[in-house]
């Protein structure tokens, strides 16, 4: 039956005199949803409305949630087009539409018209009224509630008449790609992939960074965090990982260093590595999981430890999130499942029995000396054979 979609945004609207920017961005994130689905699309926009229309035969339910993962997007509606051939003709199609979507007639409605070309020989306020009347002759269960009705029934009048009624939820936020790019630092836990969803849907295009630490991490574990980036890519696009061998960086510190520094001294060198790839792929920040007091590491101390190797900003979307909105939030987006496989990753191998929660920025330092011989070393080797795989 239906054979288009109009596209509602909320925040895109109060764009002012580059809404249009937005509006493109979020035309570019449709296409590019779409391009996996069943049958071809043409989007486009008119006077402040964006349409999806069916070009040919094409899988409904598909379509719908391919667009249910577009950020931008607040509402779906399904729509039905009429050729403009008389008012009668219209009632009979609108009383038709009624039949299709609602078996169960006893409802209330109201009719919105929206005359958008105003040549049509009726004003909106009589297209209203004229349509109910047409509506309650065929429907004599059905009543009219202009205040609450369970059916809200929009006409809009343009060059062709658009039928509307239902509008499927999106995810809301940003078109991805109009809020700049960052890297996140990627793990095979539950917050870093929420973490990722979350600054994606403020419009930041993502790249990522995982630390692989074989033999300690099994290529199992390298597959999840694969996995989890194309899961996050359904909302955020192409992901393009950057896998970083990190063992010879960790069993060096591992020697050197004292064992209750081990996770911060690590994580300085993960932000270290990060920042010189986010750099190079010319990423406005760096984007992590961490939430404050969820463990050692996140301290209010320890994340001053790890900010003061960076130069670029990090971004912390879960900062002030307990681990059950995390969890709330990974079940949403289908990553939970997926990050609860028991495959440790690097930081969970290394981590010591008793990590200090306050660490001292001027004694961490000091500790880092005991790595000058060879870790510029090991870390440009780590760059050199970085692996690049493009998650989607």
């Amino acid at each position: 039956m239906f054979t288009a979609f109009l596209i509602k945004y909320a925040e895109i609207g109060v764009k002012g005199r580059n809404r249009y920017l937005f509006e493109d961005a979020l035309v570019h994130q449709i296409k590019f949803a779409l391009k996996k689905c069943e049958g071809s699309f043409l989007v486009h926009k008119d006077q402040g409305r964006i349409y999806v229309d069916a070009q040919g035969e094409f899988d409904f339910d598909e379509a719908v949630e391919s667009l249910r993962h577009v950020f931008g997007i607040s509402g779906i509606c399904p729509v039905v087009y009429v050729e403009d051939e008389g008012f009668e003709k219209l009632c009979g199609t609108v009383v038709g539409y009624i039949a299709e979507v609602y078996p169960d007639r006893n409802k209330t409605f109201k009719v919105n018209a929206r005359r958008a070309r105003k040549n049509y020989p009726k004003e909106s306020m009589e297209i209203n009224a004229d349509l109910g009347e047409a509506i309650l002759n065929a429907c004599p269960e059905m009543r009219v509630d202009v205040h609450n009705p369970d059916i809200m029934l929009n006409i809009e009048i343009r060059e062709k008449i658009y039928i509307y009624s239902e509008i499927i939820p999106g995810p809301g936020g940003m078109p991805v790609g109009t809020g700049g790019k960052a890297m996140l630092l990627l793990s095979g836990g539950i917050d870093s992939p929420v973490a990722g969803y979350m600054i994606a849907k403020r419009g930041v295009k993502i790249d990522a960074v995982y630390f692989h630490a074989p033999p300690y991490t099994s290529e199992w574990a390298k597959q999840k965090v694969v996995d989890l980036a194309r899961l996050v890519s359904r909302y955020a696009g192409p992901v393009y990982l950057h896998v970083i061998n990190f063992t010879d960086i960790q069993m060096y510190i591992y020697e050197k260093c004292p064992h209750e520094e081990l996770t911060i001294i690590m994580r300085r060198y993960m932000m270290r590595i990060a920042e010189h790839i986010a750099k190079e792929t010319e990423c406005l920040g760096l984007v992590t999981g961490e939430s404050i007091g969820q463990v050692a590491s996140q301290t209010m101390n320890s994340l001053i430890a790890t900010n003061e190797v960076c130069e670029l900003p990090v971004y912390r979307p879960l900062i002030g999130f307990d681990k059950e909105e995390i969890v709330t939030v990974a079940k949403k987006i289908g990553t939970f499942e997926t990050s609860i496989q028991p495959f440790e990753d690097c930081c969970t191998i290394f981590v010591a029995k008793h990590p200090v929660t306050k660490p001292n920025v001027n004694i961490i330092r000091r500790h880092e000396h005991n790595l000058e011989e060879r870790i510029e070393e090991l870390v440009a080797t780590a760059l050199e054979t970085k692996e690049l795989i493009v998650a989607e």
